[in-house]
């Protein structure tokens, strides 16, 4: 199902070559550095999938349809300047990404009223920006019903939040403290990191010290990864309750998986098994497969997000924008590692 040519380009070839009358160029926001670069190959994989399969069915306004990566793992003000750097010579007219909430202030500000910007993940709320489309859950819509049905089932009461220092975390610990507290559960401690591998000790003496029953993470990608081995090695994995916001498969199989049955995550999707009901997840796993390969990498949340994302831009690009309603938002859901994989447990 490889399309002829190959739908991702690099961007100094591109301004090179310059524009080609048959092709429709989209920028793809995708952290290929960074902290969360351990999803970059299933999101490239994702994403080019998209971009064929749209050129296959018309295209975009009958061209075929290009994607030119930008690497958006690096500072926010470095990704933003690139990005409207690479639009303002040409290379493409629209964006579509996932990445930290940090960068995605900075490139909503760059391109408001420039271009159509289509987000993909879970993402920090408030307003959006003309010209930015965001798909993803905002905090409370994220979390809201995981954390009731944890009070209520796992009898989980005594809550710490831990997370990065950054707009999406500070969003969710907002949220989360409203929501508990209408649930009669306590935040019982709280602590925010800078980003990259620290010291993990007084972010477990902080869940022990406050006999904490429940710790609601909002780190992402490697650090939390390196986060969850370090609290296993503690011993804590078996007794305390873990929510993320942002643990995927790929983060599952960074850490080694895991089967207490006390680690949890409220992602858009989730890799389905055979036995799924989920047949739209199935039916994009299968063509992914029959593209790339058994090997291909694991179609996670934020690939999924970004496959999404790039049909979306497609749509927006044949319609002139104006025309194509905004896509309804996922509904919430909520799931438990099991090993390397994960198993619904709740849904929104």
């Amino acid at each position: 199902m490889r399309g002829d040519p190959a739908p991702l380009r690099d961007p100094w070839d591109v301004l090179v070559s310059g524009p080609a009358p048959d092709a429709v160029r989209i920028g793809l926001a995708v952290p290929l550095s960074g902290p969360l670069a351990l999803t970059a190959p299933s999101a490239l994989d994702l994403a080019a999938l998209a971009a064929e399969e749209c050129t296959e069915t018309g295209g975009a306004s009958g061209r075929r349809v290009e994607l030119v990566p930008v690497d958006s793992g690096r500072a926010p003000d470095v990704v933003a300047a690139e990005a409207l750097a690479l639009r303002e010579a040409g290379v493409f007219d629209s964006l579509v990404g996932f990445h930290t909430s940090d960068v995605h202030r900075s490139v909503a500000r760059a391109w408001a009223g420039r271009g159509t910007y289509v987000f993909t993940p879970p993402h920090e709320g408030g307003r959006s920006l003309p010209g930015v489309r965001r798909t993803g859950l905002g905090p409370h819509a994220q979390h809201a019903a995981a954390l009731a049905w944890l009070v209520t089932r796992r009898r989980a009461t005594r809550w710490v939040l831990l997370g990065t220092d950054y707009v999406w975390p500070r969003a969710v610990h907002r949220a989360a403290r409203t929501t508990l507290a209408g649930l009669g559960a306590q935040v019982v401690g709280e602590a925010l990191v800078p980003f990259g591998p620290g010291d993990p000790n007084p972010l477990l003496d902080l869940v022990v010290r406050s006999r904490a029953d429940a710790v609601l993470l909002s780190l992402v990608g490697r650090d939390l990864a390196l986060f969850h081995r370090e609290f296993a090695r503690a011993g804590l994995d078996r007794r305390v309750v873990r929510l993320s916001g942002a643990l995927e498969e790929n983060g599952l199989y960074a850490l080694g998986g895991d089967a207490t049955g006390e680690l949890y995550a409220t992602m858009p999707s989730f890799a389905a098994t055979p036995a799924s009901g989920d047949e739209g997840q199935l039916a994009l796993q299968e063509r992914h497969a029959r593209r790339a390969g058994a090997d291909a990498p694991v179609v996670c949340a934020y690939a999924r997000g970004l496959y999404d994302g790039v049909r979306l831009a497609c749509a927006l690009l044949s319609t002139g924008g104006g025309t194509q309603p905004p896509p309804p938002p996922p509904p919430p859901r909520l799931a438990r590692a099991d090993g390397l994989s994960f198993t619904e447990v709740a849904a929104g």
